[in-house]
């Protein structure tokens, strides 16, 4: 394998290696960093250093002036000048005063100057741009330098070649050079292990544990353990861990979701032949002339074929697919009455069933989806109170109210009411359920079925016990067309 190929992998995606990387970009940035503040203060530096260079030479050259003053010009040897001029690496020295001037020194009168520096008033910009032509083109030029001897009126003058001042500022900016490749270097360095130990580091940590529990979700044991800190990548491993516990929350819920929906499918065929035989021998029953059994068939029949249904619609739900509702105007008051007829509650248990509901109410909506919904909340409501007993009367209230083109739906009972664990994970399957051993599907199916219709559904804060839920239902929208078709 070659050496490129066994980098870690993240799913396809190789890890960068720690000079590929983050960290390895960011030390390259701080390097390019520090060498361009290193040129940003270098440009002021050479120039710096160019003018103290120039003084020095000034200030040679005065002292050798002031001694050769004293001395009458015509004194003054050519063995003397040429040493004061070797001393002072000048070509000429001049002494003025007021308007008199005194050449006290020189070898030979150069033809031109090239360049002339007033060392009293120096200008920061004309300094380094003098610096650095002095730097990059100099090294044959004769130069004029003056100044000020001291605080006197006196202004020392220097003709010289810049040859010695160029070497000069080649060997500093080297020494520069150096110092700044050094300091980069630790600095980087330094910058480097700092990065990689604080930010690198924990960043992979997360990246790998991401690509772990990616490859096994349902593993508890993959997900991350925040460091503990308080700072972002601390925080943010906080969130992290709490998302890979949500997600796997999420996936044991549809897993029981996909089991439910295998279990179903395995039994269904099953179920649905022994329904059918029983719908046969319901056909059967209700051609016998018999007053009970005339009146009893047609529920039987309907309780059957309601019976097909459900294995259906559990079926659709376990895989998240759920028909669109066939709408029209239904009566509600029968439907409500079919309700109560199929919860066969026994009278022996107290529990009384109140149906509030005006004859000529109708509500736009799938009259089977609408009983299952009614069907679920009315179960739960009986479930309940049978499983609580002692709380005298008993009472189940199904209610309802039309209010413009909303029609809305009232289930109270007065029981026990709603944990509060039931309360939190309201209408979620699996999560959602009041009672040992339920799952929560019943108000997870009516939530979705009363979506579907446009509608909400909600549970009601009571002042006494028991629970209450409220399903608001809304007409629809007639369309213009078929108003007008209906008007003509």
């Amino acid at each position: 394998m070659k050496e490129d190929e066994a980098a870690p992998m993240l799913g396809n995606v190789p890890m960068p290696s720690s000079l590929k990387g983050l960290s390895g970009r960011l030390l390259l940035l701080t390097v390019a960093f520090i060498v361009l503040a290193e040129i940003l203060i270098f440009a002021p530096s050479i120039a710096n250093m160019r003018v103290r260079w120039l003084t020095d030479r000034l200030n040679v050259a005065a002292a050798a002036a002031i001694v050769a003053d004293g001395f009458p010009q015509q004194d003054l040897s050519r063995a003397l000048q040429d040493e004061t001029l070797m001393a002072t690496g000048t070509k000429a020295i001049v002494l003025r005063r007021h308007d008199a001037a005194r050449l006290v020194a020189v070898a030979d009168i150069p033809p031109k100057v090239d360049a002339q520096y007033d060392l009293s008033a120096v200008e920061p910009l004309s300094a380094i741009c003098a610096a650095l032509d002095t730097l990059f083109f100099g090294g044959d030029r004769i130069i004029r330098a003056y100044g000020p001897l001291g605080d006197s009126d006196t202004t020392i003058e220097v003709v010289l070649t810049d040859k010695a001042l160029r070497k000069a500022m080649l060997s500093y900016a080297w020494t520069v050079f150096l110092l700044t490749t050094v300091l980069s270097a630790i600095t980087g360095g330094l910058i480097f292990l700092t990065i990689n130990r604080m930010l690198v580091r924990p960043i992979r940590s997360m990246t790998g544990n991401m690509r772990d529990f990616a490859a096994d979700p349902s593993d508890p044991s993959r997900i991350l353990k925040p460091s503990g800190g308080h700072d972002e990548l601390a925080v943010a491993g906080v969130h992290l861990a709490e998302m890979q516990r949500a997600l796997q929350g999420t996936l044991k819920e549809q897993k029981n979701l996909a089991d439910l929906g295998l279990a179903v499918s395995k039994i269904n065929h099953d179920m649905r032949n022994i329904l059918s035989s029983a719908q046969l021998m319901s056909d059967r029953l209700a051609a016998v002339d018999d007053p009970v059994v005339k009146r009893f068939a047609p529920k039987l029949l309907r309780t059957i074929d309601r019976a097909v249904g459900y294995t259906t619609d559990v079926l659709s739900y376990g895989r998240m697919q759920e028909p669109a509702p066939r709408r029209r105007f239904v009566p509600l008051a029968p439907l409500v009455a079919d309700v109560s007829e199929m919860l066969s509650i026994d009278p022996l248990s107290g529990i009384a069933f109140v149906m509030e509901v005006e004859p000529g109410l109708e509500v736009d909506a799938d009259s089977e989806q609408l009983f299952r919904v009614i069907h679920n909340l009315c179960r739960n409501a009986v479930e309940a109170l049978t499983q609580h007993p002692g709380r005298d009367p008993g009472c189940l209230t199904v209610s309802a109210v039309r209010t413009g083109s909303v029609v809305s739906i009232t289930v109270d009972d007065t029981g026990p009411g709603m944990p509060p664990k039931a309360r939190e994970n309201l209408f979620a399957a699996f999560r959602g359920s009041a009672r040992s051993g339920g799952t929560g599907l019943g108000l997870a199916i009516a939530r979705e079925l009363v979506l579907a219709h446009g509608g909400t559904i909600a549970l009601v804060e009571k002042a006494t016990d028991g629970t209450q839920f409220r399903i608001e239902l809304p007409d629809r929208p007639v369309p213009l067309a078929a108003f007008r078709n209906r008007a003509s």
